[in-house]
C-alpha cells in the first residue's frame, strides 16, 4: 500500500510539474529588422507598435496564458547575409519561438529558408508578394499587407474603363511585385497600364524617367476617364515631387500613389486632390482598439501612431490570439494550426490569416489628399501636410488577392 501511495504521489507531481514548467518558460519573440539604415523609421514604429499591441492584448500583464512575453531586438542593418545569421542565432541560441521581421522585402526573402530549416515560425514585415508567394514556406505568416493588397486596393480606388496608367517603381522585389499586381488588378477593373518605369532603390534623379512617363501618356487615345502616373516607392527620396515640378497637368496627367508614413505624408501637401488607397491612417478606422491605440500613443509620445506602428500592434494581436488558441503552447505545429484561418482584431478591425498562403486579409482605405496644418502628428513641430481623408473603406471581399505560392 505504501508503495502504491508513493507511486501515485509521484504521478501527480509529474502531471503538475509540466504546466508549471511551461508557465515559467517565457514566450521568446525575436524582432529581427532594420533598426539602422534607410528603413529605420519603419522598424522603430514596428517595435513600438508591437509592444503596445502585447500590452493591449494582455491587459498590461505582458503574459499570455501565464507565460511572460520576451522580445529580443536584433538589427539587420538591411544586410541579407547579416539578417540570415541573426535569424539563425535567434532560433539556435536564443531559442526564439517566433521571429518577427525583417521589414525590407529583399532582406526578408533571404531569411525565409532559415525558418524552414529550423521548423520555427517567421512573420516577415516586408511587403513583396514573393514572401507569401514564390518564396513562401509553411512556417511563414504575414500580418502586414502584401504588394497585391496595395496594388489591388489602389486599382479598385481608381480603376475603370478609360483609365490609363504609367507606373514608376524601385527595381527590386517590392517595386516589381507591386507593379505586376497593380497591372493585373487595373486590367480587371477595366483600366490599362501602358508603361512601366523601374529605377534603382537609391535613385535621386527622376527627370529622365518622368519624361518617359509623360511620353507614354500625353498623346494616348482611349484614356477618357483619366491619365495617371502611379508610384510605388519606399524610403526618403520620392519621385512624386520631382514629377510634379515638371507639371504633368499640362498633359492632363494626374499623380497617384498608396498611403505612407506621416513624415512622407508631409510632402503630400504638394498634391491636393490626389487619390489612392492605403493600409492605415490613424483617423480612418473607427473601433475600440484603435481608439485606445491612438489615445495611448498620443499620451505617451505626444504624437499620432503611424502606418507601421499599426502593423506592429496587429502582429502582437495575432501572436497573442494564436498562442491562446493553442492553449498557451509555442510548439511550432500547434502554432501553425492556430494561425491558419485565425480571425483576430486589430486597430484596423478584423483580420483573417488565409489558410492557403498565411497572408492576412484586411480592409484598405481609399483616400483623397487635403492640405491641413497639423499639430498632432509629431511631438516637436506643427506641419502643413497632405492628409489622407477617408473616402471609403475597401472591404476584403472587394479585393481579389491572388494566391501565388506553390503549396
Amino acid at each position: 500500500m505504501k508503495r502504491l501511495i508513493t507511486a501515485t504521489a509521484f504521478t501527480l507531481t509529474a502531471l503538475t510539474a509540466a504546466p508549471l514548467a511551461q508557465a515559467a518558460d517565457s514566450i521568446r519573440i525575436a524582432h529581427v529588422t532594420g533598426f539602422t539604415g534607410p528603413l529605420s523609421a519603419y522598424a522603430e514604429q514596428l517595435s513600438v507598435g508591437m509592444k503596445m499591441g502585447f500590452e493591449y492584448a494582455t491587459d498590461g500583464s505582458m503574459e499570455i496564458e501565464g507565460r511572460k512575453v520576451e522580445i529580443i531586438d536584433k538589427d539587420t542593418q538591411l544586410d541579407p547575409a547579416r539578417a540570415r545569421s541573426l535569424v539563425e542565432e535567434a532560433y539556435a541560441e536564443d531559442d526564439a519561438h517566433i521571429v518577427v521581421g525583417p521589414v525590407s522585402s529583399g532582406v526578408a526573402l533571404a531569411t525565409l529558408p532559415i525558418a524552414q530549416q529550423y521548423e520555427r515560425i517567421i512573420m516577415p514585415e516586408g511587403v513583396a508578394d514573393a514572401i507569401t508567394g514564390a518564396d513562401w514556406n509553411r512556417y511563414v505568416f504575414r500580418v502586414g499587407r502584401n504588394s497585391s493588397q496595395d496594388a489591388v486596393s489602389n486599382a479598385v480606388a481608381l480603376g475603370e474603363p478609360g483609365v490609363c496608367v504609367a507606373t514608376i517603381a524601385q527595381d527590386y522585389a517590392f517595386g516589381r511585385d507591386g507593379v505586376a499586381a497593380y497591372k493585373e488588378a487595373m486590367e480587371t477593373q477595366g483600366g490599362e497600364v501602358v508603361h512601366e518605369e523601374y529605377l534603382p532603390t537609391d535613385a535621386t534623379d527622376f527627370t529622365a524617367a518622368a519624361q518617359r512617363l509623360f511620353g507614354a501618356l500625353k498623346d494616348r487615345d482611349g484614356c477618357e476617364q483619366g491619365k495617371y502616373i502611379f508610384a510605388i516607392w519606399a524610403g526618403s527620396a520620392n519621385p512624386l515631387s520631382r514629377i510634379q515640378d515638371l507639371k504633368p497637368d499640362r498633359f492632363g496627367i494626374k499623380l497617384a500613389t498608396g498611403g505612407n508614413i506621416l513624415p512622407a505624408l508631409v510632402s503630400y501637401s504638394e498634391f491636393p486632390g490626389m487619390e489612392g488607397a492605403g493600409f492605415y491612417y490613424f483617423e480612418s478606422p473607427k473601433n475600440e482598439i484603435n481608439d485606445w491605440f491612438v489615445k495611448q500613443h498620443m499620451e505617451r509620445y505626444n504624437a499620432a501612431p503611424d502606418f507601421f506602428t499599426a502593423q506592429g500592434f496587429s502582429q502582437a494581436m495575432a501572436i497573442t490570439a494564436a498562442i491562446r488558441e493553442a492553449d498557451g503552447s509555442t510548439d511550432t505545429e500547434a502554432l501553425i494550426d492556430a494561425f491558419e484561418g485565425l480571425v483576430f482584431e486589430t486597430p484596423k478591425g478584423k483580420m483573417v490569416l488565409r489558410d492557403e498562403d498565411h497572408q492576412a486579409m484586411q480592409e484598405m482605405y481609399h483616400f483623397r489628399i487635403e492640405v491641413e496644418k497639423r499639430d498632432d502628428w509629431f511631438a516637436d513641430r506643427t506641419v502643413e501636410a497632405g492628409v489622407p481623408k477617408l473616402i471609403r473603406k475597401i472591404g476584403m471581399d472587394e479585393m481579389n488577392i491572388p494566391i501565388r505560392n506553390k503549396r
